[in-house]
């Protein structure tokens, strides 16, 4: 991460911290903060992971115009899944189902996977990139799915 400029690596890091804070309750907060703690968890990594297609929107808005039309159209498409997949998060809670487990598992699973649409973006993005991805959609994924398991 050290290619990475201080200002994204430092935010980036600090992104984290929501996650980890309810993380920690779960763990070893007192259990009438558990279900509070379990719905902010949803909530941080819904919020988080539909920011990164805003990112994709913005890497693709911000690409040469022939590339635009010609080989991003999948870049346009997932970036509004991530919407969509937080989105989906929220029916089993709408509907009286059980929640918020499997939608933090859900979600846990979809952080991890945006991976593979930051490494397919390839010279779209910064080189820096992947550095600061990784580790942020590995911490973020497993924090979430460690939330999900709690």
């Amino acid at each position: 991460m050290d290619t990475v400029p201080a200002l994204p690596r430092w935010l980036g890091r600090a992104g984290l911290l929501p996650q980890l804070a309810c993380v920690g309750v779960l763990y070893a907060g007192p259990a009438e903060w558990r279900e509070p703690a379990q719905a902010l968890a949803f909530a941080y990594a819904a919020l988080i992971l539909s920011f990164l297609g805003g990112m994709w929107w913005g890497i693709a808005a911000a690409a040469p115009a022939a590339q635009r039309r010609n080989t991003l159209g999948w870049v346009w498409v997932a970036a509004v899944l991530p919407s969509l997949v937080a989105l989906a998060g929220f029916v089993p809670w709408a509907l009286g189902w059980q929640w918020p487990e499997p939608s933090l598992a859900m979600l846990s699973g979809a952080l991890l996977v945006s991976l593979g649409v930051d490494a397919r973006l390839g010279p779209l993005a910064p080189r820096w990139w992947m550095p600061l991805r990784v580790p942020l959609s590995f911490g973020l994924g497993l924090m979430t799915m460690a939330a999900a398991v709690a």
